[in-house]
């Protein structure tokens, strides 16, 4: 009897599932749109039992319905979601407030300059590896500490999306080895044991935090109650899961020291697969979903975010054309971009919309469009938007160059990837030859991926390698890399000339 396996990816702006057959060929997609809250400035939100449940059930059930697969033929689950999230759940995994975000949510600021200063510059490295930012969850909690102590006292649980959908599942309340090293210091051994002292310091009760495990071990199975919501058979193996980069690694064949991934999403994510670990204060290092290997990653806040954003404000005729006759609005722009020259005229776009994370690590940082003048057009500006994240993206790629960490194969994965525009602009402002995999859909179907190592049907992620094929491979233009060169300098200056001003916004 042929076996499936089922990934499910809560994103920031849409979810998707995967139903995936033995031999990782995808039976059946489904998406489910939805929003992000944006109540303050710096704050961002998703109301969990909404969107990460209620988008889950629908697309499993959409699965199983379209596919007409009998459920029982099921073998494994997985999920991914958003990674350095938090949400506070009572004991019957009910959220006692909407979840707070990843890194984009900036709400922590006052807490990391506290923990900063409580720690000290010795023991603050000793403890987190990375500079505190607002990609961790630690300060998200004491912000709720803080600011919510009601709240915070009758937490049972404080889980990241991944986290909570395994729970919604089987009742098991765990996290991964990649998100609790990297997003939950100081609170998890490497072993995954919780550090109680660290954790009942400042920030919560131990037994408030999730118990640690590997990301593809099978950490239970689906409850009767589960069963029902989501149409999958009860007593389904579940694998504990990761957040959408992790997944989106695997899906696209990350499994090898030099490997390296740039997604394309609403953020920017970077993760580099590392036989060693390095110290750089700019860059994020910890624990990768395949044993024994290390990732090295960084995150632009605004990528897709920042190109929708162009399309609302200056592309609003587009927009309306897609919905009255379903011209793509994207894809249109593109075109425009594309009879832009590189370096759009002089235009330089610093993409700090939403504050920024890595290299700069700044909640604070602002968005900064440089170089306008009266011959500049929208185009122009969209071109300039699809540098910026490039720019972004060579920054990172020149850290890790500079730590002796060579790039063997160069993946783009995620939506981005359909703007071919945008991937011509990443090879030429890098340098460097970009593929694309031919299954696109990304962190859903390495979750289908995961929970076929975890339930045994593979051995190993490296058994994977057979079957990710290359879709596109796209080469640098030599003569537009050798004039993004001198560009590149000024936006990586940019943001140091500027800063100051930033602040004081």
């Amino acid at each position: 009897m042929k076996s499936y396996f089922m990934g499910i990816d809560i994103g920031t702006n849409e979810s998707k599932g995967v139903l995936m057959d033995e031999n990782c060929k995808i039976i059946q997609t489904a998406i489910a749109k939805h929003g992000v809250e944006n109540p303050k400035p710096n704050y961002f939100e998703h109301d969990a039992e909404a969107i990460w449940w209620g988008d889950f059930c629908k697309l499993s059930k959409q699965l199983i319905k379209e596919s007409k697969i009998d459920a029982s033929k099921i073998k494994g689950v997985g999920a991914s979601a958003l990674s350095a999230d938090v949400v506070p759940v009572d004991k019957n995994c009910k959220p006692l407030r909407k979840a707070i975000l990843y890194g984009i949510d900036a709400r922590a600021e006052k807490e990391i300059e506290f923990l900063q200063k409580y720690y000290g510059e010795e023991r603050l490295e000793e403890l987190f590896n990375d500079p505190l930012c607002s990609s961790d969850c630690m300060p998200k909690i004491l912000w709720i500490k803080n600011n919510e102590p009601e709240i915070h006292e009758k937490t049972y649980k404080f889980l990241t999306a991944s986290s909570y959908l395994t729970a919604k599942l089987t009742g098991k309340y765990v996290i991964d080895r990649y998100l609790a090293i990297s997003s939950f210091a100081p609170c998890y051994a490497s072993d995954l044991s919780i550090q109680k002292e660290y954790a009942e310091e400042l920030y919560c009760r131990a037994d408030q935090l999730a118990e640690g495990k590997e990301t593809a071990e099978v950490v239970g199975y689906v409850t009767a109650k589960a069963a029902e919501e989501t149409g999958l058979k009860e007593g389904t193996p579940v694998v504990t899961g990761t957040d959408d980069s992790g997944a989106e690694a695997i899906s696209t064949g990350i499994f090898k020291p030099g490997n390296l991934m740039v997604q394309l999403g609403s953020t920017s994510y970077i993760m580099y697969c590392s036989d060693r670990l390095v110290e750089d204060d700019r860059i994020w290092v910890g624990d990768y979903l395949v044993p024994n290997t290390y990732c090295i990653d960084g995150g632009t806040n605004t990528a897709g975010a920042l190109t929708k954003w162009i399309r609302d404000v200056m592309f609003i005729d587009f927009a309306e054309d897609e919905k009255a006759r379903g011209e793509n609005a994207f894809s249109k722009m593109a075109k425009l971009a594309e009879e832009i020259p590189a370096g759009s005229e002089g235009l330089i776009v610093l993409p700090y919309f939403a504050g920024e994370r890595t290299p700069i690590n700044d909640a604070n940082a602002k968005g900064v469009i440089f170089g306008l003048l009266l011959h500049h057009t929208r185009a122009h500006l969209y071109r300039a938007v699809l540098e910026g994240v490039a720019y972004s993206i060579a920054q990172h790629i020149d850290i890790l160059e500079e730590n002796g960490l060579e790039i063997a194969q160069f993946m783009c994965v995620g939506g981005g990837t359909k703007n071919k525009e945008w991937l011509q602009i990443i090879a030429d402002v890098t340098g460097r030859e970009i593929k694309t995999a031919e299954v696109t859909i990304g962190a859903s179907y390495g979750d289908a991926m995961i929970a076929a190592v975890g339930t045994g049907h593979f051995q190993s992620y490296q058994e994977l390698e057979n079957y990710i094929e290359v879709d596109k491979i796209i080469k640098p233009n030599i003569k537009n890399y050798e004039k993004y060169q001198s560009l590149k300098k000024i936006y990586f200056d940019l943001y140091d000339v500027t800063k100051k001003y930033m602040h004081q916004l």
